[in-house]
């Protein structure tokens, strides 16, 4: 059987280096794969992958890399998501959402290569969640905008493409240059500082393993369109520390609640997203654990490392 061959933006990310670990662990007699990120290799513990480092927004090396290596499929991990960063920095936030997919979008069509493109639930407004797949975008914010154009170019293409859409992403990972609410949760419970959480905001996290298994699920299908990934629970913020606090045996009680309009952020977010995963459930066999099961697997991997 012929090796097919997968090129990964965004490898030192969190998604990226759970996409890297399972592409070892259970698609290595299937798949090559080229990790690539901007700057150094980070991952020192995954062995037997190759690397290359990459500018997604250079049009020459994105073609270049493209010509030599031939993908046959593209997962564009590789994103701006500080929300409040790209309310600040508009340009840099339009260049790594919208025109590098853009240069990506141009080689894959060169190439005939699946584009499979990671988004997010901040392209709705949260009035109306949980969301399915073709439920209506309207973006609060600017890094929601961007995401949603980036869509657009994706879905404008000529070649093979799927957009598996998420909600804040959690787990463990090797010099990660972002937490991510679960460890910052844990971390700042443990320092047993008073604690300000927001109790309007709702969302369903998502697991990065489960996360990064639906991607590959896509592939593995060549499952064309949107796709909705994420956890399957649903709860507030408040409620998410809350439960982060009684798995890990940690005193909740400097948490005080307070609404998203007192908090002042640079960029709105949306109250109530969610997703509905019935599509991925019944086309890709889409099965993400439970949150509590996650924060078990997490549990875990901080113990190990």
């Amino acid at each position: 059987m012929e090796m097919k061959r997968i090129l990964l933006t965004g490898s030192n990310g969190l998604l990226g280096q759970k996409i890297v670990k399972l592409v070892q662990d259970e698609y290595a007699d299937r798949y090559e794969l080229l990790a690539t990120s901007k700057g150094a290799n980070r991952i020192e513990k995954i062995k037997g992958f190759d690397f290359q480092s990459l500018d997604i927004s250079d049009p020459k090396a994105v073609a270049e890399l493209f010509d030599s290596y031939r993908p046959d499929y593209l997962i564009n991990t590789a994103a701006m998501t500080n929300v409040d960063a790209c309310e600040d920095d508009k340009e840099g936030c339009k260049m790594a959402n919208i025109e590098a997919v853009k240069i990506l979008g141009e080689a894959c069509e060169k190439h005939n290569t699946f584009f499979l493109h990671l988004s997010t639930d901040f392209i709705f407004d949260g009035e109306d969640g949980p969301y399915k797949e073709d439920d209506k975008p309207n973006p609060l914010s600017y890094y929601g905008w961007s995401k949603l154009e980036g869509e657009k170019v994706v879905e404008s293409l000529s070649c093979p493409w799927a957009i598996a859409r998420t909600i804040i992403v959690y787990g463990v990972a090797e010099q990660m240059s972002r937490s991510n609410i679960v460890l910052w949760a844990k971390s700042a419970l443990e320092k047993g500082d008073p604690l300000t959480i927001v109790n309007d905001q709702f969302r369903s996290p998502t697991l990065a393993e489960d996360l990064a298994k639906g991607c590959m699920q896509i592939i593995e299908h060549d499952a064309q369109g949107v796709y909705h990934l994420s956890g399957k629970d649903f709860m507030s913020i408040i409620e998410l520390v809350k439960r982060v606090a009684k798995h890990f045996g940690l005193n909740d009680a400097q948490l005080s609640e307070i609404s998203s309009s007192s908090l002042n952020q640079a960029a709105k977010r949306p109250p109530k997203t969610g997703f509905v995963l019935d599509k991925a459930m019944n086309d890709l066999g889409y099965d993400p654990h439970s949150f509590e099961e996650g924060l078990s697997i997490v549990d875990q991997q901080i113990q190990q490392s």
